[in-house]
This record gives structure tokens, sequence and C-alpha cells, in this order.
């Protein structure tokens, strides 16, 4: 009996030993660069959110130069903050704060770690065309009319759904209008069909967003501050990301890009291109922006 329960142990031991050597030897080599980081990393991005695509899509490029293997993951933002907490994903590049993601921020905020803000210019916005005949939220629903008694929204669990609903709407007596909650890119495919018609329209938007450049627009005043002011725009990382990807999150929490640049990266990409397929437009932007792009990895 002694015996057979000494084997077992040894079995047991043995087994272990194997499982220990071939984490280290067949996964940490292979897994792991030189710098230290984990080798692959997965980036959480927001649907229709059209400068974090940007922003991962430079960071995909910028990491698989280095030899990292990066994995871009769409999804809402709900979904993105408890796969962070949960460590699904890595990191995330498009947190606003401190409004538009707080209650996400809130929830989750003992299980990720914020890695600083990279933009300082953001703000939420009700935008509508600019030649509309009002200039201020607090005279949309007198004149609701003229805009189809419509408001175009982007995705229900969008932190600016949650702000128009909760805040815009009651504080400027917006109540009786339609406020139609679909995509981003079903907001934009209603700007353009209205600009194409000379119509008036009032959409949920956001700054910095190419649809400034691509549009003629202009920002409702906001008198009640229901929007709230400007805001940053930060990147998160898992709880774990620091010690998983120590060199790349030094990085990121050095990362910071101007409103001009991120104008323009994303007019490359979604403007002036007419493809999904963003790697040879980030490659070209990278090529013309090469004395920055090296810094980021400095």
């Amino acid at each position: 009996m002694k015996k057979s329960t000494l084997t077992g142990a040894l079995t047991l031991s043995a087994v272990s030993a194997l499982v220990l050597a071939g984490c280290s030897a067949g996964g940490a080599e292979a897994e792991t660069l030189a710098n230290g980081d984990r080798k692959d990393v997965t980036i959480a991005v927001f649907n229709g959110w059209d400068e974090g695509v940007a922003a991962s899509e430079l960071w995909k490029a910028i990491l698989t130069e280095q030899g990292y293997d990066v994995t871009l993951e769409y999804a809402d933002p709900a979904p993105v903050y408890s796969g962070l907490a949960s460590d699904d994903y890595d990191l995330t590049l498009d947190t606003w704060l401190p409004t538009t993601h707080a209650d996400y921020v809130e929830e989750y905020g003992e299980d990720i770690v914020d890695l600083g803000a990279w933009n300082g210019d953001a703000k939420l916005t009700i935008a509508v065309n600019a030649d509309a005949p009002i200039d201020s939220l607090d005279e949309l629903a007198a004149n609701a009319d003229l805009f189809d008694d419509r408001l175009v929204g982007i995705e229900p669990g969008s932190g600016l759904n949650r702000v128009t609903t909760e805040e815009v709407i009651p504080t400027y007596g917006l109540d009786d209008l339609e406020y139609l909650t679909s995509s981003t890119p079903a907001m934009l495919s209603e700007l353009t069909a209205a600009t194409d018609a000379g119509e008036n329209i009032a959409v949920t938007l956001w700054s910095p967003h190419w649809a400034y450049d691509a549009f003629p627009l202009k920002d409702l005043e906001d008198p009640e501050g229901a929007l709230g002011g400007s805001e940053g725009i930060h990147s998160f990382g898992a709880a774990s990301f620091e010690q998983t990807h120590p060199t790349l999150a030094g990085w990121i929490s050095a990362f910071s890009m101007d409103s001009e640049l991120l104008y323009s990266l994303e007019n490359a990409m979604f403007n002036e291109n007419d493809s999904d397929d963003y790697g040879p437009v980030v490659e070209q932007w990278i090529a013309a922006n090469a004395d920055y792009v090296a810094s980021l990895t400095q």
C-alpha cells in the first residue's frame, strides 16, 4: 500500500514537473520578446468609434513591426470593459474621461489600469448641418419639425447614448423627438443622405471625428452643460497588463497624439480610402510621419 502511494505521488510529481518544464521551455521563449513583453497582445476596439479604430490600427502596425502578434477585437464598450477585467483583452485605447465612460471605469476600476490620456481635446456633441436655422440645443425642441422630429444617434451601448438619454434629452425637453439609435455607420449614412439632399439633420457626434472634415457641420451650443466639457481619451489595460507587457505599458503610458495628427490619420483611413483594409493606408501614413511614429517606441 505504501509502495503504491509513493509511486502515485512520484508519478504526479513527475507529471507536474513535465508540465512546468513544458510551460517554461515550450512557451516562454516562443511567446516572450527580448524586451520582456508577452509576444501576443489583444487590443479591444469600440465599434464605430473611429478615433479608437485609427489609434488601434496605428499601434497594430507599430507593434507588428516590433515583433508582436497583434489581434484587434471589435466590441461595444460594456463587453470591452468586462473583457479587460477578466483578462480576455489586454488593452483598449478609447476610454473617455471624466464623463463618457465613467460608469464603466467605476464598475471595473479595481480590475483595470488607467495608462493615461493620449489626447485631451475630446468632447461629446449634438451636431447639425452648418446652414441649419438654429445654433443652440435650447432651440431644438421648438424647431423639431425642421429636423423631421428626429435626433439620429449611434450605438445603444455607447457612453454618448447614455449622456444623450440621461442628460441632454431631459435637460432640453427633447422627449417628443424620435431618438434613433443603431450604429455609427448608420448615423453617418443618414448624415450623408441629408447632406446630399440639402436637408436639415441633427445627430449625436463627438470630436475628434473625421465627419467634421467630410460634412458641413456645426455643434449646437450647450448652455446647460448637459454634454459635459472637454475630455481626455485614455488607454486602459487589464490588471495584469503592466506585468505581462511592461515595455508596451511604458510606451502606451507615454503615448500622445494631438488632434491634427489624429485627423490626418482618420482622413487617410476613412475619407480617402474606400476599403476596410486599413493596413496599406496606415503604412503610408506612418511613412509620411516617420519621426513621430519612431518616437512612440523610444
